[in-house]
């Protein structure tokens, strides 16, 4: 047992407490957001975005640009979905929805320049030297795509974070970030409940919209 602690805890070893108090910060308001955004919360930003922003500092630290890049994203599309829910469809509120053809044809070209750009910064900084990398990537354009569906409020944004999070669990155990390899567990559990709350919401709206013209 005090093995496997001290495998949990040997990347922090070396690490200041400044550091560490820094990821366990970031690590509690990702939790926070999570659980806003399942309640269609519009907190889920401002909270979020001191997540991004800590996250954005550490892993450019570390030189994880592929991680620095979709954090500082998030950071950006959640001033922009704080926009979004609070003021650009006030007197409409957004409607949770499930996406449609041209839904899915913009999500798709997001990943697709997403996973160029990323492979281009890490060409540039040498750093595609590993599986690893190559994983970084494919999860740089999952979660970007999620991002981008979860401003225009569409259930299948919980898919991406529910594949991303599945696919960085172990590599932020690699990466030696171990308070946020356990916190993708945590956000895999969230993101499968936040699906099915949302699926829940879409049809029932849908089903209520059928009654009304019913009527």
């Amino acid at each position: 047992m005090n093995d496997w602690i001290d495998i949990l805890l040997s990347p922090y070893y070396h690490n200041s407490c400044f550091h560490i108090i820094l990821e366990f910060t970031a690590v509690a308001f990702t939790i926070f957001s999570v659980f806003c955004a399942q309640k269609n919360n519009v907190w889920v930003y401002p909270i979020g975005i001191v997540s991004t922003i800590i996250y954005s500092y550490l892993t450019f630290e570390t030189s994880l640009y592929g991680d620095f890049i979709i954090n500082l994203y998030y950071t950006l599309m959640s001033i922009y979905g704080w926009y979004t829910w609070m003021y650009k469809y006030k007197k409409d509120k957004i409607p949770i929805t499930f996406c449609n053809k041209k839904d899915y044809f913009y999500t798709s070209i997001l990943f697709l320049f997403t996973c160029t750009f990323s492979m281009m910064v890490y060409f540039f900084y040498g750093k595609l030297q590993s599986h690893f990398d190559w994983m970084d990537i494919l999860t740089t354009g999952i979660y970007f795509s999620g991002m981008y569906q979860m401003t225009m409020k569409k259930v299948e944004n919980w898919i991406f974070w529910i594949v991303g999070n599945g696919i960085s669990v172990p590599l932020y155990f690699f990466k030696g970030f171990i308070l946020t390899g356990i916190l993708f567990i945590v956000l895999l559990i969230l993101a499968i409940v936040g699906f099915f709350l949302w699926k829940k919401k879409a049809l029932n709206q849908i089903f209520s919209l059928i009654d009304s013209q019913r009527r």
